[in-house]
């Protein structure tokens, strides 16, 4: 299911890439390692998800690493459930040292600003405006 949504979310931004593809992608996340993992929120079912990733856009190789597919069920949105999602990615990014973690969001730079997010850049890609943000531990 978590898959499909991802897929259904944002496979314009990867329109080569399939379905069969993103969940042999999701199965690394499986994994002890943090990078790549994928943090649930669930009450009773699914609500959202968030990913830290290490490379997320094939443009900016020498960034990493990333947050990604920060995601929240339509009638979850606005409740903090994605809040507490990419606060828990930063926390457990911050736990192992990363100086710096990046995102794109093709339409969301509010919404982490207010998380403390930083504009890196705007650019295009793959055909679509884009915002690069970033989130500095160390300063």
């Amino acid at each position: 299911m978590l898959g499909a949504w991802h897929h259904s979310q944002w496979s314009y931004l990867n329109p080569q890439g399939s379905l069969e593809q993103r969940f042999e992608k999701m199965k690394l996340h499986l994994d002890a390692e943090l990078i790549p993992s994928t943090f649930i929120a669930k009450d009773g079912m699914l609500l959202g998800s968030a990913s830290i990733i290490a490379q997320d856009m094939d443009t900016k190789s020498e960034l990493t690493p990333w947050l990604a597919s920060v995601f929240v069920t339509p009638e979850h949105r606005n409740r903090g459930t994605g809040d507490e999602l990419v606060k828990h990615v930063m926390q457990r990014a911050k736990e192992a040292k990363v100086e710096t973690l990046y995102l794109f969001t093709p339409d969301r730079e509010a919404f982490y600003q207010k998380l403390e997010w930083r504009l890196f850049s705007k650019e295009n890609y793959r055909g679509h405006w884009v915002t690069v943000m970033h989130v500095k531990f160390n300063d």
